[in-house]
């Protein structure tokens, strides 16, 4: 798949079948995802990667919109890491980078991911580092739920001409 179609045709997925996802192909997303552009190539991120049903269940209470990692086979946590910080807090940008290639990553080995906001909400930052237990220096980002689909989400044009300006407003 090359990279336009990539970009245009990846949804997100919340449906999963039961199989379960390699370390392999765990690896290569995560692969992305460092690969992505940093502030000053600050490289803020860390990872935690989630198999255990029991937790993946706990977070999927915590977040209101997370009930699908119930049948996730994985997620992965996606952190900032402000001790790495060259340019504060452009550490934000750095992470939905490697987010964003997260999700394509998983589009592009035939799986399905769903982005699920965390931070800036406070209630939402708190109880994830507390449950995943991350130093102090460290600020969970977001969750990625990541499973073979048991759905098709079809592709919806989103190009609208009137949202582009040129040389100014």
């Amino acid at each position: 798949m090359d990279t336009f179609t990539a970009i245009i045709s990846r949804r997100s997925i919340r449906k999963y079948s039961s199989e379960p996802v390699s370390d392999n192909l765990v690896n290569k997303i995560l692969e992305a995802a460092m690969n992505a552009p940093s502030a000053g190539n600050q490289q803020p991120w860390q990872f935690i990667v989630v198999k255990e049903r029991i937790s993946l269940d706990a977070i999927a209470e915590i977040l209101p919109h997370g009930k699908m990692l119930k049948q996730a086979p994985l997620a992965i946590v996606v952190c900032g890491d402000l001790s790495h910080e060259k340019h504060k807090g452009f550490w934000v940008q750095d992470c939905a980078a490697a987010t964003e290639n997260m999700l394509l990553a998983a589009h592009g080995l035939g799986l399905g991911a769903v982005w699920l906001g965390v931070y800036p909400r406070e209630e939402r930052t708190k109880v994830i580092a507390e449950f995943i237990k991350v130093p102090e220096q460290v600020v969970p980002f977001c969750v990625i739920s990541v499973g073979w689909p048991a759905e098709k989400v079809e592709q919806v044009k989103r190009y609208e001409e009137k949202k582009v300006h040129w040389n100014g407003w």
